[in-house]
């Protein structure tokens, strides 16, 4: 019996040992930045470096209910992600189909086309489409070129360019869950549906949609959450009405230097997010 309990303290002991570089992480990278936050929120702002004085106050997170303008920056992130996330998928579905309708030699080829813009600077790539949508910009140049308009159209700055980017950037973070999902689907069910008479756009909404929906949520999230705290794209393609929670703490911190109040809002957005978080944790280990 004894040796019983010495090999069970011996294995929980070298789990710990194989774990504990697993736990520091998460620590450094994950616990010990929210701790900095909740110290922050709670300090004063004040002159100097850091610009605030520790202490235990609300008024960050008073002034976070006591002024609309920070509810609407952040339901405009939620509004912001949540439609790239749906334009993300309407257009990951079809890509992600013919993906997995082609041959196997071709699969690894797509997957490299689609992971193409991630092996380029992200900034590269916001400056790409800023140079399309200017007005002298490549896009202007042919609607000029094919009699559409005569003067340049305004897209840069805008709603339709803010968008734009933010779809190209996070598209493949919903084809890939599609795409894994796709190549698994067993064939033969597709096939029978074909036999029992049912069109493609039948088979696809009876038989594919339903049993690609885990998937197709797990997409979704996979673009919602990073895209809700996303900055670099409202601030370089939006218009500057475009507020969203992003920019919102960008000013705080840089411009009014009210750390507190920013370490507050970021706070605020993390507890937004908890839940669709928890929801593809759940997905995953439903996976």
């Amino acid at each position: 019996m004894g040796g019983g309990i010495g090999d069970a303290a011996f294995r929980l002991m070298r789990r710990g040992i194989l774990l504990a570089p697993l736990w520091v992480w998460l620590f450094m990278l994950v616990a010990a930045p929210v701790l900095i936050l909740v110290v922050m929120a709670f300090a004063t702002p004040a002159d100097g470096v850091p610009p605030f004085t520790l202490g235990l106050r609300f008024a960050a997170f008073a002034m976070l209910v006591e002024d609309f303008y920070y509810a609407e920056a952040l339901l405009a992130a939620l509004r912001l992600a949540a439609t790239t996330a749906g334009l993300c998928l309407l257009i990951a579905y079809p890509m992600a189909l013919g993906m997995a309708g082609a041959r196997p030699p071709w699969r690894l080829p797509l997957l490299a086309l689609l992971m193409l813009p991630f092996w380029t600077g992200f900034l590269l790539r916001i400056g790409a489409w800023m140079g399309l949508l200017r007005d002298e910009g490549l896009v202007n140049h042919l609607l000029r070129g094919l009699g559409i308009t005569d003067a340049p159209l305004a897209l840069l700055y805008t709603q339709g360019a803010m968008l734009a980017g933010m779809v190209h950037a996070y598209l493949p973070f919903a084809v890939l869950p599609l795409f894994t999902a796709l190549i698994r689907l067993d064939p033969a069910l597709l096939e029978a549906a074909a036999d029992l008479g049912a069109r493609p756009g039948r088979v696809f909404f009876s038989v594919t949609l339903p049993l690609t929906l885990p998937a197709a949520a797990a997409g979704f999230l996979l673009v919602f959450i990073p895209a809700a705290g996303e900055f670099v794209i409202p601030e370089l393609l939006g218009p500057p009405e475009a507020q969203v929670i992003g920019r919102v703490l960008w000013q705080e911190f840089f411009q009014n230097r009210d750390w507190p109040l920013a370490a507050a809002l970021a706070l605020a957005l993390l507890a937004l997010l908890i839940l669709p978080i928890r929801w593809f944790q759940r997905l995953g280990a439903r996976a």
